[in-house]
């Protein structure tokens, strides 16, 4: 392919919005179900609106199981978008289904009383250290400031078993990882696409993760 950034297409929805988003960007990229393809990539972004279930079966139908744990354990830029975060986990209680295992831990329902699921709409990302007073942006999220509100669609959220991983939260009822990361692998459970400015501005940072290691 000509680009060096794949789309993952495994029959989950949304996957050309963000394939817009990235066009509007001037970023090269295609949508691609291919692993060959996804192997000669430079950076990946697994978008999704759906479930946990017929998502991995999806992913193992096509061979892509294996060739994304290759591209995520070399350390190439990887961004999961909500559904693509959530099976970054070892296991999601949607469809009890069994994950990449990038990250110790699972995916689980949101359990708080008295909140409208799924959650759809406008809430803030919180970045802010409560123990250094500091606010420091992950590069992910440079240019924005802490509590800015992206647009979520999601009934399921991650629990990390290392917290380290969590560098930005979100509160809908309880509080849950809205951005993940380690090395190069990021995780958002916003839609950057359906998130106006900010949104672009994710994509376009990530896409500069992409080319910084492609340098």
């Amino acid at each position: 392919m000509n680009s060096k950034l794949a789309i993952i297409d495994y029959s989950a929805g949304n996957l050309r919005s963000v394939a817009r988003a990235l066009d509007f960007l001037n970023v090269p990229n295609e949508v691609t179900n291919d692993p060959e393809k996804v192997k000669k990539a430079d950076a990946v972004i697994v978008p999704g609106v759906g479930a946990a279930g017929s998502a991995m079966s999806s992913l193992e139908s096509e061979g892509l199981i294996e060739v994304l744990k290759e591209h995520i354990e070399s350390d190439k830029p990887f961004l999961g978008i909500c559904l693509g975060l959530q099976i970054l986990f070892e296991k999601s209680e949607e469809d009890g289904a069994d994950c990449l295992g990038i990250f110790p831990g699972k995916v689980k329902k949101f359990s708080a009383e008295g909140i409208k699921i799924p959650h759809i709409g406008w809430n803030p990302v919180d970045f802010s250290s409560a123990s250094s007073g500091q606010v420091l942006a992950p590069k992910l999220l440079e240019g924005i400031k802490s509590g800015t509100p992206f647009y979520y669609v999601h009934s399921y959220i991650g629990q990390p078993d290392d917290e380290s991983i969590v560098v930005a939260s979100t509160t809908h009822g309880e509080t849950f990882p809205s951005v993940i990361n380690r090395g190069n692998t990021w995780g958002v459970q916003f839609h950057p696409e359906k998130s106006g400015k900010v949104g672009l501005t994710v994509l376009s940072n990530f896409a500069k993760i992409a080319a910084l290691f492609n340098s």
